[in-house]
């Protein structure tokens, strides 16, 4: 088990399964020591466990929540391409949308579900940038959207 993954469990967390692309794209590519994640939904054993609009059907609350799990989808496609979550040098930049009342200005607060999450799992390699951007609507009527972008440090060779 890596060092990443042994801090998930102390957590109470599980890496899931890398949630399957709902269309023509893949969960995760590398290019050179970067690897980005497609958007990340909230998926949760192959659903969703919450749909609608933050501020609406959705609180704050839940949908930071939804963040978190977001983050950890994340966290697992990046694993199916880097094979190993130590290798992470860094978290460069979160993007999240937010699927919102035509009145709520709280992304960013439901957006440091995914931030806090990262930060707790990698410490300082995961402080990053960040984008909190509020939307209309997200595929599946999603609350929550995350994708990352990640360093990752050379393979050691044995």
């Amino acid at each position: 088990m890596s060092a990443v993954e042994a801090k998930l469990a102390e957590l109470g967390l599980t890496l899931p399964d890398v949630v399957p692309p709902l269309a023509a794209y893949q969960p995760a590519v590398q290019s050179g020591p970067y690897v980005y994640t497609a958007g990340q939904l909230p998926m949760v054993e192959g659903k969703l466990p919450v749909t609608g609009k933050v501020g609406a059907e959705v609180t704050p609350e839940e949908a930071k929540e939804l963040a978190r799990t977001c983050a950890l989808n994340a966290l697992a496609a990046v694993k199916s391409v880097a094979g190993d979550l130590d290798r992470i040098a860094r978290v460069v930049k979160v993007v999240g949308f937010v699927a919102s009342a035509s009145d709520f200005t709280g992304q960013p607060a439901v957006l440091n579900g995914a931030s806090e999450l990262l930060g707790e799992v990698l410490g300082d390699k995961g402080v990053h940038a960040r984008s909190a951007v509020g939307v209309a609507v997200l595929p599946l009527d999603a609350p929550v959207e995350v994708e990352i972008q990640v360093e990752l440090a050379r393979e050691v060779s044995a």
